[in-house]
């Protein structure tokens, strides 16, 4: 079989998760490997395509590799995608799957990204391997990928892939009604941070709907003109003192233009199940802030043209974003059904929030992701070293470890339960216990009120 490994990684030859490629490849020398940096020369590609077109047509099966970047693939992979799709090759017959490395966080949204790309294409799409950083040294690593890579023969060899859905015909877009905006002076920041090619007319009607609905003073941020000098290159430079490699000055620019509002509303189109590429290399590029979620409070919101109810990856990815930075999600507007009452909504709800500075707690999608990152910070706190003291300074290494006293009193309870003479003595004196600090809150509570 010719395996066309698709390297999405900036870095090229150096990639850890290629190593797993690598390391197959060695395993298995009955296959036919060949290797297309598409992360690393990704502006070549850009204005000649024709070397990926050959090396496709090539392949009876296309692994992309690449590492997880804020919630999915990196930017220079969301491009060759954009690019593959522009080409309008005919895959139909050929297999993809994909390996990717990471610490877990949001590794599931970066692998259904691939999978919903790779179904639009007409790839038979083989489910993937999604692998910790540190895998391939341990010997339970390498067995789990010399697994996985016999699967993938497997299911090729039957013809076994992943059903692509049916999906419903996507809901138009509908028409946006733009008013006048009011003549009155407004205070505050609120800054509108927009991917706005030419054509996204639809996009900038509800923009400029946004600013003449909201009672707040709103400034647009095109990153569609923002000269990047090119996506994140994962190379750490910026662990240590938080300033990016790059010299376009991104990383002032964020810190100094917008993070300093005080809201965030992201505006963008829907193309393939993401926010794009250009969004994706302004998320990327966010990692010269590290790990630290230096947004903490602020309330976010999105303006979407595309049929978002489709696309649940998508929805996953932009409710985590906020539950992650511990963001007020104060709303997503779309334009398929009544985009008017959608964005007015989006602006009372936000303004609701700007006043009364309301931001709910953090769920599962929250939680979870900044429970990876504490761990990764911990052991690497000697070479994260800004993450480490914003970790600290924030009381986000919050270990279970620490809690003695708690632990200790479970050990207690667990004696009691573990008798059943004193079990059945105690009744539901369990339960009552439980119950005795909330019932002292609402006792507070009651007297507050009383006074009022």
């Amino acid at each position: 079989m010719h395996i066309l490994v698709i390297n999405g990684s900036p870095k090229g030859k150096n990639s850890v998760t290629l190593q797993t490629v690598n390391y197959l490849q060695i395993l298995h020398p009955e296959h036919d490997f060949s290797l297309l940096h598409a992360g690393q020369t990704i502006k070549a590609l850009e204005k000649d395509f024709s070397s990926a077109i050959a090396a496709i047509e090539k392949a009876d099966l296309l692994l992309f590799s690449y590492p997880v970047y804020t919630f999915i693939a990196p930017c220079q992979l969301h491009r060759f995608i954009e690019l593959l799709k522009e080409a309008n090759m005919d895959l139909s017959g050929k297999f993809a799957s994909q390996i990717s490395t990471s610490k877990h966080f949001y590794d599931m949204t970066a692998h259904r990204y691939i999978q919903d790309n790779c179904q639009d294409l007409g790839l038979r799409y083989i489910r993937g391997l999604s692998a910790d950083m540190d895998d391939l040294t341990t010997q339970k690593g390498r067995k789990e990928a010399d697994d996985f890579f016999r699967y993938l023969c497997w299911c090729v060899s039957q013809n076994i892939y992943e059903a692509a859905p049916i999906a419903a015909p996507a809901a138009p877009s509908l028409p946006v009604t733009v008013p006048e905006e009011a003549v009155e002076e407004k205070s505050g920041d609120v800054v509108i941070v927009a991917d706005l090619c030419e054509a996204d007319t639809q996009l900038r009607n509800m923009i400029a709907r946004f600013r003449a609905k909201l009672p707040r003073k709103t400034r647009v941020v095109n990153i569609r003109e923002y000269p990047f000098r090119g996506g994140c290159l994962g190379c750490f430079n910026c662990a240590v003192s938080g300033k990016c490699i790059y010299t376009d000055g991104f990383d002032d620019y964020l810190r100094n233009q917008i993070q300093t509002a005080d809201a965030i509303v992201y505006a963008f189109t829907i193309r393939d199940h993401s926010m794009g590429a250009r969004f994706k290399m302004y998320d990327d590029r966010q990692f010269c802030n590290g790990h630290r979620t230096v947004t903490i409070g602020m309330s976010v919101g999105y303006l979407i043209s595309g049929d978002l109810s489709r696309e649940q990856n998508l929805q996953t990815i932009l409710e985590a974003r906020a539950q992650v930075g511990t963001n007020n999600l104060a709303g997503i507007a779309t334009d398929t059904q009544d985009p008017d009452a959608a964005i007015d909504q989006l602006c009372a709800k936000l303004t609701y929030a700007l006043e009364t500075k309301y931001v709910p707690p953090q769920n599962f999608y929250g939680i979870g992701g900044m429970k990876v990152f504490r761990d990764l910070i911990w052991l690497m706190q000697g070479m994260m070293k800004a993450d480490h003291k914003f970790y600290r300074a924030h009381g986000q290494y919050d270990f279970p470890q620490k809690q003695w006293p708690k632990m200790l009193a479970m050990y207690g309870v667990g004696a009691l339960m573990s008798s059943k003479k004193l079990k059945a003595k105690m009744g539901s004196a369990m339960t009552d216990g439980m119950l005795m600090p909330y019932n002292k809150v609402l006792e507070e509570a009651r007297k507050n009120a009383q006074k009022y």
